[in-house]
């Protein structure tokens, strides 16, 4: 009889994935009347699926992403690499496998015209881009009015692949998110709720000062 494990390749451990990462639809919603800001995640049949607090009053953004309010699992760590930098990259971890994901970050400057995010792989490789819907409407935002609600396309190698799309409602910040564009999944899900935590969360906080 055979000994387990003598004679056959070792079957690697697969990797655990929680169900915000199985997601091509989602939608993310802010809870606004906290001393810290809250956020959570649906799936389209009104499911939880992630949960996080945002801290205030820090030097630099850390965001830690639960599966619930007791925040018993955490899902994803996601880290500024510099202090008080708008341009600075945050780089996205995944908690539970303890890999590193890849990194999203912010085109400083150019983002005060026009919100703009660089996607970048494990190894800082640039894979992709996220940017505010049109100019002309950004221009309208940081000028006239900011309650024209923010949408953002997701390309990745030059081919659009999401968008998120915020709705109208000042008590009830949401967004929607669609990835259906990328059934191939070209976009690993865990930095694309990466990408949206830092759209609700830094973006949001900066268009305070837009």
């Amino acid at each position: 009889m055979a000994t387990p494990g003598v004679g056959a390749a070792a079957q690697p451990t697969p990797a655990i994935s929680a169900a915000i990462f199985q997601q091509d639809c989602f939608s993310a919603r802010q809870k606004i009347f906290t001393l810290a800001p809250k956020f959570y995640f649906y799936d389209v049949q009104g499911n939880a699926l992630a949960f996080l607090r945002k801290k205030v009053f820090t030097l630099k953004d850390e965001i830690r992403v639960f599966t619930d309010e007791t925040q018993s699992m955490e899902l994803l760590h996601i880290k500024a690499r510099k202090i008080i930098d708008w341009g600075t990259a945050f780089d996205v971890t995944d908690s539970i496998n303890h890999q590193r994901v890849g990194a999203l970050k912010r085109k400083g400057w150019k983002s005060i015209m026009r919100k703009e995010w660089i996607i970048m792989d494990a190894n800082d490789q640039e894979i992709g881009r996220i940017q505010e819907d049109s100019l002309f409407l950004a221009m309208v935002r940081r000028f006239f009015t900011n309650l024209i609600p923010q949408s953002y396309t997701f390309d990745i190698g030059g081919q659009h692949i999401g968008t998120a799309k915020q709705n109208w409602n000042f008590f009830v910040p949401r967004m929607k998110v669609d990835f259906t564009g990328d059934p191939a999944r070209r976009l690993d899900r865990r930095l694309a709720a990466a990408a949206i935590v830092l759209l609700m969360a830094v973006e949001g906080r900066q268009q305070q000062f837009d």
